[in-house]
């Protein structure tokens, strides 16, 4: 009880003390036996505003539970004949050995373990998200970790090999809609607990919201007023970087020594070597950066274009590009003084929306238009999480831009883990100098300070 009272001030729901013991000695009058009976002892006692019954609502089965499991399907071969059974193991052993152990984990009906649940959280950020509108969202990502979108392209396929292997179609049907049940099943136990998982943190949330905690935070799991804290952190954040890397580049004033201009410059002494000389060492660095600004990836965007904005001095040139489904150059919007205003100009022209991402096109964008910004003092950075929606990767144009740059730095929110469903990553990857995971605020800035080191 003492969680849900403290989830629901973090949600903005006003108890006062005096509502909470109200509510403690409700349900000692009622008792808990009566799972209606207690959730309506708590209701009336703790909610006063009608707008915040929803937030109640919602959070009530999250601490309670809802009194019903999810349902699974069963397993299929426990009906099927040991001819079928058969004719299914030939038919599963086309696919590769991870994704026909998730196929056969799915067909034998078995919901998740608290551990699994609990490593899929990790790995997606769960433990670090307060909000309950991102409890779908959440629960997308721990499906796509268990490459969902994967297993149902080969369950697909499967069903279509055991047709042509000579199963009946009432039988082929049977088995596809116990599939189907057991996938359901399973996205409502990850969605459960993803909402348990947040109702708990929210539960523990501080009063004051520490910045430190926000820039752990992941940029998916941020509230719109979680991001304005943001946005202003990074101003700070960048003056940090630019005082840092200004004094790192004053200090390595001169590169390697300079063997032939050395002895020139001695000849006078005899060659002893009274003076050494070095060569030259360019300092700033020259840089071409392509923005994903589609809705994952639009916040993380704006904040490296943030950074970016403020360390222009440290730059020698910058070639900014944004893109969702085609590319377009954004370096005039940054040759005012306006941080703010400039960025807010690309996303006012590059709007969110619900068409798809296509990294291809962009890439082929570049080509026609821009490839002459690289070069071989250049170093490319990419931000974006390489989900392409299956279109063309275009990996022969990238790998051109990868040669023609001194180096090619990927940044990308989602770990190697993630890299499936639509993620062309596994493709990208290894045409890049580094790929470096920036899911927070936090791995953002460590990442462009090391993008100015180099």
């Amino acid at each position: 009880m003492l969680q849900l009272i403290a989830a629901l001030r973090a949600s903005g729901v006003r108890v006062s003390l005096a509502e909470s013991a109200e509510a403690f000695s409700a349900v000692d009058l009622m008792g808990i036996q009566d799972r209606e009976h207690f959730r309506l002892s708590l209701r009336a006692t703790l909610i006063k505003d009608a707008k915040d019954l929803p937030t109640f609502e919602k959070l009530f089965p999250l601490f309670f539970g809802s009194g019903q499991p999810p349902m699974m399907g069963g397993n299929p071969m426990d009906d099927l004949t040991p001819e079928e059974i058969q004719m299914l193991a030939e038919a599963l052993k086309q696919f590769a050995g991870q994704l026909r152990q998730r196929m056969e984990r799915l067909m034998n009906g078995e919901q998740l373990s608290r551990a699994e649940l609990e490593a899929l959280g990790q790995l997606v950020g769960l433990n670090q998200a307060d909000n309950l509108n991102y409890q779908n969202w959440m629960t997308q990502r721990m499906m796509r970790a268990m490459a969902f979108p994967e297993v149902q392209k080969a369950m697909k396929e499967l069903m279509e090999q055991l047709a042509q292997m000579g199963m009946s179609r009432e039988r082929i049907q049977q088995i596809r809609e116990m599939i189907r049940q057991n996938m359901q099943g399973m996205q409502e136990q990850m969605g459960q607990f993803a909402g348990e998982r947040i109702a708990e943190n929210l539960s523990e949330k501080p009063r004051g919201e520490n910045i430190d905690n926000l820039m752990n935070r992941p940029f998916e799991a941020l509230s719109d007023a979680d991001k304005q804290l943001l946005q202003h952190e990074v101003k700070k954040l960048a003056a940090v970087l630019r005082t840092r890397i200004a004094l790192r580049q004053k200090r390595a004033k001169n590169g390697q020594m300079d063997a032939k201009a050395t002895i020139r410059a001695n000849l006078k002494y005899h060659g002893m070597p009274m003076e050494i000389k070095h060569r030259n060492r360019i300092h700033k660095p020259k840089i071409v950066v392509i923005c994903d600004v589609s809705t994952s990836m639009r916040f993380c965007s704006e904040l490296m274009l943030s950074f970016l904005f403020a360390l222009q001095g440290q730059v020698r040139k910058t070639h900014a590009f944004a893109f969702i489904d085609h590319l377009e150059s954004i370096s005039e919007d940054f040759s005012g003084s306006n941080a703010d205003e400039a960025i807010q100009s690309v996303l006012w022209r590059m709007p969110s929306g619900h068409y798809n991402t296509d990294l291809g096109y962009a890439l082929n964008n570049f080509n026609d238009d821009y490839m002459d910004t690289l070069n071989s003092g250049t170093t490319l950075i990419i931000v974006g999480d390489g989900r392409n929606n299956y279109n063309d990767p275009r990996l022969d144009i990238f790998s051109h831009m990868s040669r023609r740059a001194t180096r090619t730095i990927w940044l990308n929110p989602e770990p190697p883990l993630m890299w499936n469903g639509d993620s062309d990553m596994p493709k990208y990857a290894p045409l890049c100098s580094n790929v470096l995971k920036v899911s927070n605020l936090r791995e953002l800035a460590d990442a462009v300070d090391d993008l100015m080191t180099g």
